[in-house]
């Protein structure tokens, strides 16, 4: 079935902050242009992650769009790192500003994508039949679109509320009193426990893999320091595009060994006082790279743990002990550490006392020595992280050239030509794609340069009338080469995280292979390549 006969120049698939500017910057072309968008509104992660908590942990006024001064003149940040109603507001404010919601069909989940090499086109499907016809596709699906939940025997069995965080619902989810069961600790499943603990009757939570994390020191913005940054939104950018990470926290230049240890552990009480991520950003490089410096690091954040739990038995679970500071995706909280005080709080480490099975009325645990314990709860939280970066493109049928699928060819790692394209598949544009930036900085700031290169690149296309756009094979194995160069200097390349494409909840991550999902060279780096391959002519690119 087709209700639209004549096919689109350009769709874009998702209008989350990077869809949201891709269309923008889709619609400044002389092209017929359309935004499909899987949810019922826009917003994407701001849209759909509402549980208690969720916020930025880039600066407010450095995760916004830089693109527009009529924005940046008239949106007034509340909060130094933004909650998810104030951010889902923004995403909103700015779709409005620019018209852009005339131009979106929500409720539109793309199943399936075929290339049809005759009439170089790709044939999008929803799961109504519907098929619609584009010249060009640009995928902002986001690298954490696709929640994972664990294999737990009884899971449907379970008489009261539970949800992955990324479900939490629209409605209000009744807390005070409830005996609250969370399973998971990175990032998100730090939010929840921050938020709520003080809230709850009794928390409980399935710890399995400690993560480092380090105080987010939120606070609110007056009137005369939103007026100051916006007389300095461009000196701002101008430093976040400087910085490798896409922040205004630069690295310390001066060399970790130059230094005395007394002198390092000065420093790093200072940054532990900043906002944000400037005890991770605005480091030494060497922590990075030199497994002694980051010891020296681990050991400090590992000192600070254990002065702010009060029990040390709980604290020392609370310590990772199988990376570094910085060698996975580093959460920032508030209070979380002080909330294991709390006498309704309870850690369970299910390495040592494994989750047996989901009950009606609660989680049954099995310890060799203690035996079976049951743990009563009124509703469960399934902190349990994403089929990262690349769940989101297999979770759509993409059939290429010669009908070879994506997710086969991509099935042992994802094979790009700048994160941006991949061989096989023409005219499918990808921002914040595998191997790209986008996984490993502040991310509007990495997108906003992926959108404005794609923008420039169908911009060519359709100037020159070029009905074919395909990465070249061997630009795509030497970018391939490339983002392992970069990512082999790097300490993380053996981590556990979502950075390196693990997620023991999936099929085939068990062995914690590192996937080279993102490119570890920098922002500024990343840039560069992209204006290289601009400037020759988009030698890596076939066109005809």
């Amino acid at each position: 079935m087709t209700t639209d006969d004549q096919p689109y120049d350009i769709v874009v698939v998702g209008t989350g902050v990077s869809g949201l500017y891709q269309l923008k910057r889709a619609l400044e072309l002389d092209a017929r242009v359309i935004a499909l968008d899987a949810d019922e509104d826009l917003g994407g992660t701001w849209f759909r992650n509402r549980y208690p908590g969720a916020r930025f942990d880039s600066e407010s006024y450095t995760y916004g769009y830089s693109f527009s001064r009529e924005v940046l003149d008239t949106w007034r940040w509340k909060e130094r790192f933004s909650p998810q109603p104030e951010n889902l507001r923004y995403l909103n404010f700015v779709a409005d500003t620019f018209d852009l919601r005339r131009h979106i069909r929500f409720n539109a989940r793309v199943e399936a994508m075929v290339w049809d090499e005759a009439t170089s086109r790709w044939t999008l499907r929803l799961p109504t039949g519907e098929e619609i016809v584009t010249r060009f596709v640009v995928t902002c699906i986001g690298v954490l679109s696709k929640p994972t939940l664990p294999k737990y025997e009884g899971m449907d069995d379970f008489q009261g509320e539970s949800f992955h965080t990324y479900w939490w619902p629209s409605e209000p989810v009744q807390l005070e009193g409830k005996r609250v069961g969370v399973i998971g600790a990175g990032a998100t499943a730090i939010q929840v426990i921050s938020a709520i603990a003080d809230k709850v009757g009794s928390l409980t939570v399935f710890q399995r893999r400690p993560n480092w994390s380090s105080p987010l020191h939120n606070s609110l913005i007056s009137d005369a320091e939103m007026d100051d940054i916006r007389q300095r939104y461009d000196e701002i950018f101008a430093r976040c595009a400087e910085s490798p990470g896409g922040f205004e926290h630069t690295p310390d230049r001066r060399g970790f060994w130059t230094l005395s240890r007394e002198e390092r552990q000065a420093f790093w009480e200072e940054l532990y006082q900043r906002p944000g991520f400037a005890l991770l950003n605005s480091n030494f490089v060497e922590i990075f790279m030199d497994e002694a410096a980051n010891k020296e690091l681990s050991d400090f954040v590992a000192n600070k743990i254990r002065q702010r739990v009060k029990n040390p038995a709980v604290a020392e679970k609370l310590i990772p002990k199988d990376h570094g500071y910085g060698m996975q995706r580093v959460p920032l909280e508030t209070n979380y550490f002080e909330a294991f005080n709390r006498e309704n709080v309870r850690l369970v480490d299910i390495t040592e006392t494994p989750i047996r099975r989901v009950t009606q009325d609660g989680i049954e645990t099995f310890h060799e020595e203690s035996g079976q314990e049951h743990f009563e709860l009124d509703l469960i939280v399934y902190a349990t992280g994403f089929d990262a970066i690349t769940g989101g493109f297999d979770a759509i049928d993409v059939a290429g050239r010669d009908g070879v699928r994506l997710r086969a060819k991509w099935a042992e790692e994802p094979a790009t030509y700048l994160g941006v394209m991949t061989h096989g598949f023409p005219n499918l544009l990808m921002v914040a794609g595998p191997q790209s930036v986008s996984g490993s900085t502040n991310f509007p700031r990495a997108i906003e340069t992926g959108v404005d290169w794609v923008t420039g690149l169908l911009s060519h296309a359709l100037k020159n009338d070029l009905a074919r756009l395909e990465a070249k094979a061997e630009a795509e194995r030497e970018w391939g080469e490339a983002v392992k160069r970069a990512q082999h200097r790097m300490l993380l390349q053996n981590g556990k995280g979502w950075f390196t494409g693990y997620n023991s909840n999936v099929a085939g991550h068990e062995a914690g292979k590192p996937r080279y999902v993102a490119y570890w060279g920098g922002g500024p780096k990343y840039a560069a390549q992209l204006k290289a391959a601009e400037e020759s002519g988009y030698d890596g690119i076939e066109m005809g």
